[in-house]
């Protein structure tokens, strides 16, 4: 569900990396499985100027070096991690499969990954049992990288949803495999013929994009969409949650999201969670639709998204298909980076950190750090004492800042890896899995941020204090206020 940077991006490593939250199979990579609660920084791996992308599965991590360079931890019960056995690993350890082949971007699903080559080659390992490999004549389960051979174009963009994934190449032609879709596809439309790329074991060609130029692919964990070169974005799969911005319950073939739903400006980015999406468009005005329960859309509901609400102001799914139509967040007008988890997001925009807890709510700041002199500063936040993963304040420099709204459920705590370094704020994403859950576990996201500023004297602070509502530190003195968004 991870978007490619865009080409404008291009920037330094990050030169710090920090991870917190869920540990159950050691995808932290801190050497136990222990939860944490406070982002560490993992010294011995992350050497300045190293880490270039990383992205998480149902338990397992992954990251791919300035060098190009794979490495991996975690759960590997099916061989996800590619090091050719299938016991956990609890430390950031090199594909040595893969040395001396440069990694350009890598996807993970829920128990399997997908790899694409500095060539524009795909490999892919871990569990087969829905085609999800690519290999439809392989075994259950691939514990050492292996091609995909069917598809032989070079690949420009790839995508794992929960048992399915795709591919862009670079003539704009979108793949498809895995029948995670199709089961959903029975189940919804029950009689109903669905197309071949819906229940392939191998790549097959998305029908109905033949009069587009694809140049992105992201997955939710039903649903796929595929971003063209004019600015047109298409849908497809599970409408459960209204994620499609459809009134079907499924939409077998790609439909395009009418130009008048982002004001008619072309998107020029995407971004998907577990069951929502999030669009930017040319002028950078940012646009969210699908499930609203958890706020993870960051905005009050319009009148039509028939979602009902419990005597909480919690919003419950109604039982027909949800319909959900894209609609601005003003506050995260000209975001330069936006990250989607299953029921949360993070946006990078400004000179500060925002963040928001569990309650269905709109964007907040969070507590921020000024990078010289370091400043540690903390405000209210719902839910966020007592919330594992958000407990304690995350330190960036005063280039930029985040938003975050949505989801961070109590009972199960998520976990996000956290760069900082040099220039630019790329965005990264994991999958929280957890033994308490199963595979109804959620999704959860974080941000790489790089600034001109250093990391050296950066402290983490302590645990957030709920009884100051100020910001304090040169230049950020007294109260802030907390736009809302409508």
């Amino acid at each position: 569900m991870e978007r490619e940077p865009r080409a404008s991006e291009a920037g330094p490593a990050a030169a710090a990396l920090f991870a917190w939250g869920a540990n159950s199979y050691g995808q932290l990579g801190l050497g136990h499985k222990e939860d944490v609660l406070l982002p560490q920084q993992l010294n011995d791996f992350c050497k300045p100027g190293c880490v270039r992308r990383i992205t998480g599965g149902g338990g397992h991590s992954a990251v791919v070096t300035d060098g190009g360079s794979l490495f991996v931890c975690g759960l590997n019960k099916d061989g996800q991690l590619g090091l050719g056995h299938t016991e956990d690993v609890l430390y950031f350890t090199p594909c040595r499969s893969l040395l001396g082949c440069p990694i350009q971007q890598v996807a993970c699903g829920w128990d399997f990954t997908i790899i694409l080559t500095g060539n524009g080659q795909l490999l892919s390992c871990g569990s087969n049992s829905f085609g999800q490999l690519g290999v439809p004549h392989g075994p259950r389960r691939c514990v050492v990288p292996q091609a995909i051979e069917p598809l032989r174009e070079k690949v420009v963009s790839i995508a794992a949803g929960l048992r399915h994934a795709l591919a862009a190449t670079a003539s704009g032609i979108v793949f498809q495999w895995g029948t995670g879709l199709a089961s959903s596809g029975r189940r919804l439309c029950p009689g109903e013929t669905l197309p071949l790329f819906l229940t392939a074991k191998e790549p097959s060609r998305v029908t109905g994009l033949e009069d587009s130029k694809a140049t992105c692919v992201v997955a939710g964990s039903d649903h796929s969409a595929s971003l063209t070169d004019a600015g047109e974005l298409y849908v497809w799969g599970s409408n459960k949650h209204g994620q499609l911005a459809s009134q079907a319950a499924f939409l077998p073939v790609p439909q395009k999201i009418e130009a008048h739903c982002f004001q008619h400006e072309k998107v020029t980015a995407v971004w998907s969670g577990w069951t929502h999406l999030v669009a930017q468009t040319e002028t950078g005005k940012v646009f969210t639709w699908g499930r609203a329960d958890y706020g993870q859309l960051g905005r009050k509901l319009e009148s039509h998204e028939n979602w009902k609400l419990d005597k909480q102001g919690l919003s419950l799914p109604c039982p027909r298909p949800q319909k959900s139509t894209p609609s601005p967040l003003h506050c995260l007008m000209g975001a330069t980076e936006v990250s989607c988890g299953s029921e949360h997001n993070l946006a990078v925009i400004g000179p500060h950190l925002f963040i928001a807890g569990r309650q269905p709510q709109p964007p907040h700041r969070a507590p921020c750090l000024q990078s010289s002199p370091p400043v540690s500063t903390s405000h209210p936040i719902p839910s966020a004492a007592t919330d594992p993963g958000l407990e304690g304040t995350l330190g960036q420099p005063a280039s930029t800042y985040l938003r975050q709204f949505g989801h961070n459920p109590k009972t199960s705590p998520e976990w996000g890896l956290l760069f900082l370094g040099l220039e630019r704020a790329w965005h990264v994403r994991g999958w929280h899995r957890s033994q308490r859950l199963g595979p109804k576990a959620r999704a959860v996201s974080a941000v790489v941020v790089r600034s001109p500023c250093g990391l050296r004297g950066w402290p983490l602070p302590g645990p957030l204090s709920a009884a100051s509502p100020s910001c304090t530190g040169p230049g950020l003195q007294g109260h802030w206020p907390f736009p809302r968004c409508h």
